[in-house]
């Protein structure tokens, strides 16, 4: 017995405003791929959002680091470093009037 999947994809319409230089790059692809302008965006988005995606913001990136340095060498820190991290990072609780 054969089956047969069908699935539905809704396509939205945007419009954005590219320079110059890009639509030539996507006329380009597009001819030498044989694809519409149109897949070559959307494979240009997915791949470029994805990659966004990934790296995060360079703060993130750095926590990520970190965290992976601790794990890697079974570090642990103080049970109350939430509470208390002004404390532990800056020596004063800023929380209170001095």
């Amino acid at each position: 017995m054969v089956r047969h999947v069908i699935v539905r994809f809704t396509m939205l319409k945007t419009y954005l405003y590219i320079p110059e230089q890009l639509e030539k790059k996507i006329k380009l692809t597009a001819r030498n791929q044989n694809k519409s302008k149109a897949e070559v965006i959307r494979q240009a988005l997915e791949k470029g959002i994805n990659q966004v995606a990934l790296r995060g913001t360079a703060s993130a990136q750095a926590l990520q680091k970190i965290a992976e340095i601790g794990k890697k060498f079974n570090l642990k820190g103080p049970k109350d470093g939430s509470d208390n991290m002004d404390k532990y990072l800056w020596g004063k609780d800023w929380s209170k009037d001095e």
